[in-house]
C-alpha cells in the first residue's frame, strides 16, 4: 500500500517503524545450514524492507541488529556478524545515498572493531543530507545500557554545573539517549514468533503499538509489512486518554 493510498483510505500513518529482526539463525538451521547463512540472508532482507518503507509512508526506520547480550554467542558467529555489518555498509553505501536514505547507528561503539567504527562514521557522514528515509541501525545496543549511559551523562552535567537537577525534564533526558533527535516509534514489529521486547527501546517505545509475527526475518516480505502497516492504520491510539 503506497502512502497516497493509505491517505485516501484514511489510515493512520506509521511515521517511525522499529523492527526486532529475529529468526536468522533458526531460518538457517531449519535448512541444515550454518547460522551465518541466515544472517547473510537477513541482511539481504534489510535491503528489501528499506526499499519498501518510504512507499508505505515510513519516514524513520530503526532496526535491531546486534544487542549488548549478543556477545554471549560463539566467537565465530560474532565475528561473522561484524563482517556482515561491514560488508553491508561497503556494498550499500552508494545505493543508500542515491536513494535518499540517511543511515546512522545507535549503541555503544567502543567495543566494536576500529575498522567497523570508521565505516559506520563514514556512511553517516556520506548520507547526512539524505531525507527520503532515516535508517537507524542498533549495533551493540541495549536499552538498559543506553539509559545507564544517559544517567551518567546527566550526573556529569550536574557535577559540572551545566544542569540543575530540578530542571531535568523528560525531553532533556531523552536528548541524552542514543536516539536524541529521533521521534519515538509508532510501531514495533518483532519477527520469528517470540513475544518479548528484548531490551529494545524501552524508553522510546513506551507508547508504541506492537506487532508480533511468526515469520522468520529472512522470510519477512514487503507485502507482509504492508499488511501490518495497514492494520496499524486502523488502531486507536489513546496515550492514556479516552477516545470520544
Amino acid at each position: 500500500m503506497s502512502k497516497d493510498l493509505a491517505s485516501e483510505a484514511g489510515l493512520r500513518p506509521v511515521n517511525h517503524l522499529a523492527i526486532i529482526m529475529d529468526g536468522n539463525g533458526r531460518w538457517a538451521t531449519n535448512r541444515g545450514w550454518p547460522r551465518l547463512v541466515g544472517h547473510r540472508r537477513g541482511a539481504e532482507r534489510v535491503r528489501d524492507i528499506v526499499k519498501a518503507a518510504p512507499d508505505l509512508g515510513i519516514k524513520w526506520l530503526t532496526l535491531y541488529a546486534f544487542s549488548t547480550e549478543n556477545w554471549k554467542r560463539s566467537t565465530e558467529e560474532v565475528l561473522g556478524l561484524m563482517a556482515i555489518f561491514a560488508r553491508y555498509i561497503e556494498r550499500e553505501a552508494d545505493r543508500l545515498a542515491k536513494s535518499g536514505v540517511r543511515m546512522r547507528f545507535i549503541g555503544d561503539r567502543s567495543r566494536l572493531d576500529p575498522k567497523l567504527q570508521r565505516l559506520m562514521a563514514g556512511i553517516e557522514a556520506r548520507t547526512a543530507d539524505c531525507q527520503r528515509l532515516n535508517l537507524t541501525v542498533a549495533v551493540n545496543y541495549g536499552g538498559r545500557d543506553e539509559i545507564l549511559r544517559a544517567v551518567k551523562k546527566i550526573a556529569e552535567d550536574v557535577a559540572a554545573g551545566i544542569l540543575d537537577p530540578g530542571a531535568l525534564t523528560e525531553g532533556a533526558f531523552a536528548g541524552r539517549l542514543d536516539t536524541g533527535g529521533l521521534p519515538d516509534p509508532d510501531l514495533v514489529i518483532r519477527t520469528s514468533g517470540e513475544t518479548r521486547t528484548s531490551n529494545f527501546l524501552p524508553w522510546q517505545a513506551a507508547y508504541a503499538e506492537y506487532e508480533f509475527t511468526g515469520t522468520l526475518w529472512p522470510d519477512f516480505t514487503a507485502e507482509e509489512l504492508s499488511g501490518i502497516v495497514a492494520r496499524f492504520g486502523n488502531r486507536e491510539r489513546r496515550f492514556g486518554g479516552v477516545v470520544r
